[in-house]
């Protein structure tokens, strides 16, 4: 969490049903996190590492990452989150519509803290998202200063 105790969730889906669907789940929670969503891999490594235009982007709890996104798909975002030591302990939860063994392999290979299939319907999906809530932002204890880890804008 960030210095103020808010949850901050990066959502990074390019489905614009998914994105709809996920922050009403999310909305609905008793958590009421602040959802950033950024809709390619590009985007979201520019927000986790405070490039023009997210250098005043709060430093996300968790990340909810959809595997096929364009310019960048989600494994290559998981790889370089995970191989970032400034970015790696930051959860990602993947949030695909995939239930092929080989992408859950890849991204457990590639470090995932957890791989979920989109459920699809509403129901499912307030469920899975109120399963993860409790999970990740009410029982699981993320690092308390992430902040003072996350970049400040400049290069490593």
């Amino acid at each position: 969490m960030n210095e103020n105790n808010k949850i901050d969730i990066l959502l990074v889906e390019d489905n614009p049903g998914d994105v709809k669907l996920i922050k009403e789940a999310l909305e609905d929670t008793n958590v009421h996190p602040n959802i950033h969503c950024v809709r390619d891999g590009v985007e979201a490594m520019k927000y986790l590492r405070k490039q023009n235009p997210f250098e005043h982007v709060p430093a996300p709890s968790i990340v909810l990452l959809d595997l096929n996104l364009p310019r960048k798909d989600g494994r290559s975002v998981l790889a370089e989150i995970k191989s970032d030591p400034i970015l790696a302990t930051i959860p990602v939860i993947i949030l695909s519509g995939s239930d092929a063994p080989q992408d859950i392999l890849a991204c457990y290979v590639l470090h995932a803290n957890c791989y979920i299939v989109k459920p699809r319907d509403l129901f499912g999906m307030n469920e899975t998202i109120n399963t993860i809530v409790d999970f990740w932002l009410k029982k699981v204890k993320l690092p308390t200063n992430s902040s003072a880890l996350f970049y400040d804008g400049g290069d490593m």
